[in-house]
């Protein structure tokens, strides 16, 4: 069984460059304390390494 990742947006994308909100939006968060599941991907950890100043991330 793959790993899978909980990513929770815990801070808000308002000031943010738009590549940076497009990557949030690609994670699936559209709103403050919104947790979605990934697998644990390659593709998935660069996009979570590209806003992890506005992310959460646990391992599951």
């Amino acid at each position: 069984m793959a790993k899978a990742l909980k990513v929770t947006l815990t801070k808000s994308t308002i000031g943010e460059k738009p590549k940076n909100r497009a990557t949030v939006r690609g994670l699936g968060l559209r709103r403050m304390h919104q947790t979605v599941e990934h697998d644990d991907t390659p593709v998935i950890r660069g996009m979570v390494h590209a806003v992890a100043h506005l992310v959460t991330v646990e391992e599951k």
